[in-house]
């Protein structure tokens, strides 16, 4: 655990040393949260989203992925990936682990996907 109570602040942060994309070793520090619970949450998320581990739900995985691709596309794009995700995607694998999403997971979601009729019976 790298939490840390700052008494002067009176406030929690968290030091936290992991290898980035280069393979290099660094060290980020992170100031201002008001309770443990929060530094211990923040530490939590900042090591799966850098760990390259897939143990993190596909929820989670998706805000990561938000957050690195919003600003490389255009707005309209952007909302229609959003919907897209938000609407077909995120209601069937949300709080799988990235780790435990198989094959016959996605064969199961593709079949549920194509199984939907509109109202004159196309897919």
């Amino acid at each position: 655990m790298s939490v840390y109570k700052d008494e002067k602040q009176k406030t929690w942060y968290v030091s936290v040393r992991y290898t980035d994309w280069r393979g290099e070793k660094t060290r980020k520090v992170k100031r201002g949260f008001k309770t443990k619970r929060e530094a211990l949450e923040w530490e939590q998320s900042f090591l799966n989203e850098n760990s390259g581990n897939l143990e993190m739900t596909f929820g989670e995985f998706v805000d990561v992925y938000e957050e690195n691709l919003k600003d490389r596309l255009r707005q309209s794009t952007w909302q229609t990936k959003v919907s897209i995700i938000e609407s077909k995607i995120l209601p069937y694998f949300r709080k799988k682990r990235m780790i435990d999403i198989r094959p016959s997971d996605v064969v199961a979601w593709q079949n549920k996907l194509m199984s939907f009729k509109d109202e004159n019976g196309e897919h």
